[in-house]
């Protein structure tokens, strides 16, 4: 009995990292800025280490977590979309 091949489909195109920005707006988007300040806010109250010196004018973790973007420290890169599949890592010190 032979045995019929499925052909093959292509699967998403895997980009390099680039620094140029090729997908989405320039800036960091009001919802992307959210969910980072609110997934590193959790980490730091479960216990991660700050990456900047805590102030006494720092009085919670969303704080911190503020601080942290505003100061470029944090190492995280945003995962853009398209709807062919194709995406982009930028990282976040060149969005903001």
């Amino acid at each position: 009995m032979a045995k019929s091949k499925k052909p093959k489909t292509e699967k998403a195109k895997i980009k390099k990292p680039k620094t140029e920005k090729l997908i989405g707006p320039p800036k960091l988007t009001r919802f992307e800025k959210a969910r980072i300040i609110g997934t590193r806010a959790l980490q730091l109250s479960l216990g991660a280490p700050p990456f900047v010196e805590v102030t006494p004018k720092i009085r919670s973790s969303i704080d911190l977590a503020k601080s942290e973007l505003v100061l470029k420290v944090l190492p995280i890169s945003i995962r853009r979309i398209l709807p062919n599949n194709e995406f982009q890592d930028i990282p976040i010190d060149i969005l903001i």
